[in-house]
């Protein structure tokens, strides 16, 4: 005994035309906007308590690098 399946295809084909053309209005009325390429990350909620790295970002580096290179050359000798 089998099992006929059927998708309906149009209703999934309509759902995804309408969503394809909400997205592409929103990414041209930001452009429009901002004259940049957006990336919508700084819309989301995730990144809302965020704030940039500031000018001394690359001090945390440095000291990172050091701290390392003293464990190694504590270890080796």
């Amino acid at each position: 005994m089998g099992v006929i399946v059927t998708k309906d295809e149009d209703d999934n084909v309509a759902l995804t035309r309408r969503i394809n053309a909400d997205l592409k209005e929103k990414v041209e009325k930001v452009q429009l906007a901002d004259g940049e390429d957006p990336d919508f990350i700084a819309d989301s909620e995730y990144f809302e308590q965020y704030e940039k790295t500031g000018r001394f970002g690359w001090v945390w580096l440095v000291l990172i690098a050091l701290a390392i290179a003293s464990l190694v050359f504590i270890i080796l000798l």
